[in-house]
């Protein structure tokens, strides 16, 4: 499991009120988690709603946030945000389906971009509601006068954004709907997640007044998919998909050992409850017992590729680089083409004194998990996996998209010149030259 900082720009929904004041973007700095098994149950309860949409589903578009908040939001790109808390507290993978074709209908229904849209007339509105201000106040005299003015056209500006969100919120429920009707599912997650927000809400003692806010009352919500539920034919749970696993992986990752050992106790002979203890063991720094709780999976479940996974993740750890090799050679063996278990075994090839070979090995896995997965991280093991095979021009080229994306443009500057100056090949100057172009136009911008 890979744990990244990443900076998101653009628009968002849901967006908080200061659009009004600054309405061009909503831009902030997510921590993102990526983890392979999490994105494949993702994307299997995806893939049937996106569909049903009449949109591509790109596994790259689905990102998870590191947040224990009950949330989900789309942004541009049809990209997809699900935060961690979201799938630790659903219930079952009905509610997780509920959250995300909730999400889905905003997609659907083309609500980033008619957003852009609204919050350009939002700006215009507030910017006349500044000059009438100024006008008020050069032709009284009076500051007092001015603010009324500003205080006036503001609430009026937000009324009408309030109103125009709630409206879209109820369009994004309504296709839900229509969504998990589509694909015969049940709407009762989705209504069961609602009482959880309501509740939660509760327990934080906040109060859902109908005019701060964009989204209808829980209540009301509650309401509607009260009466959709009572209406529907479609019964049929959402399947698991490796829902309960990933929850407890996610859980025993994200919260302390003791946590996680008090909700998996040892009396829990399941899977998902012997995954946790395994993670939680591991964070106590006891690896003997957690490797021991690892072969056991793997001796339960031989054809499963995380339970490797995780043990090569426990032994590069603990210095064992052979053998954590060998376990994530088993993992990719059992799933070529994951681009996150290739870099887990670039790194650990890279760890292992690499030969020549595999040094060309590591360079394969890397350059093609980049193509399903542009990684930071991939570019930084790729740069170290071609200087080992003498290949400096690539070196310095893939050090430079790590400095790049590691926000430091400058160095990433110099590192494309000097792999340009080492004679690259026909192929590898047109990415340079490609790279010097996204570096000439983010520093025109800057």
């Amino acid at each position: 499991m890979h744990f990244i900082k990443r900076l998101i720009g653009g628009l968002m929904l849901p967006l908080a009120f200061w659009v009004v004041t600054a309405p061009s973007a909503a831009a902030e700095t997510l921590s993102l988690i990526s983890d392979e098994e999490t994105e494949e149950m993702l994307g299997k309860i995806i893939k049937p709603l996106f569909s049903a949409a009449g949109i591509v589903y790109r596994p790259g578009d689905v990102h998870l946030v590191d947040d224990p908040s009950l949330n989900a939001f789309v942004a541009d790109g049809n990209n997809l945000f699900i935060n961690t808390g979201t799938i630790i507290n659903a219930d079952s993978p009905n509610e997780l389906a509920g959250v995300i074709a909730h999400e889905t209908g905003h997609i659907q229904g083309g609500h980033i971009l008619r957003q852009k849209i609204k919050n350009q007339e939002l700006s215009e509105i507030s910017l006349a509601s500044a000059i009438l201000a100024g006008t008020a106040a050069a032709v009284s005299g009076r500051g007092d006068a001015a603010m009324a003015v500003m205080l006036g056209s503001q609430s009026s500006v937000l009324t009408h954004y309030t109103r125009y969100r709630t409206e879209e919120e109820r369009s994004a429920d309504e296709a839900a709907m229509k969504l998990l009707a589509a694909t015969n599912q049940s709407p009762a997650g989705m209504l069961a997640f609602m009482k959880k927000i309501s509740q939660q809400n509760t327990l934080n003692g906040i109060e859902e007044s109908p005019y701060f806010r964009t989204h209808p009352v829980t209540r009301e919500r509650i309401g509607f998919f009260e009466k959709n539920l009572a209406q529907s034919t479609s019964a049929k749970a959402t399947p698991d998909f490796g829902f309960e696993r990933v929850k407890a992986k996610l859980f025993a990752y994200l919260n302390p050992p003791g946590q996680t050992l008090r909700r998996y106790p040892a009396s829990d002979a399941g899977i998902a409850a012997a995954y946790a203890r395994s993670i939680a063991l591991f964070k106590q720094l006891k690896f003997k017992q957690a490797l021991r709780e690892v072969d056991a999976l793997i001796a339960r479940e031989p054809e499963n590729p995380y339970f490797y996974e995780l043990k090569g993740q426990i032994l590069l750890e603990t210095g064992k680089i052979k053998q954590a090799r060998q376990a994530y050679q088993k993992a990719v063996d059992l799933k070529p083409n994951a681009p996150l278990l290739q870099i887990s075994l670039a790194q650990a090839i890279l760890e292992d004194n690499p030969s020549d070979e595999d040094a060309r090995q590591a360079v394969k896995l890397l350059n093609s998990s980049l193509q399903k997965r542009p990684l930071g991280f991939s570019w930084l093991l790729l740069s170290r996996a071609y200087a080992l095979t003498g290949n400096e021009a690539a070196a310095s080229y893939a050090a430079a998209e790590y400095s790049l994306r590691s926000g430091d443009w400058k160095v990433a500057k110099r590192q494309a010149e000097q792999a340009k100056s080492l004679n690259p090949s026909r192929h590898l100057a047109l990415k340079i030259d490609d790279l010097l172009l996204r570096l000439k136009d983010i520093q025109a911008k800057s």
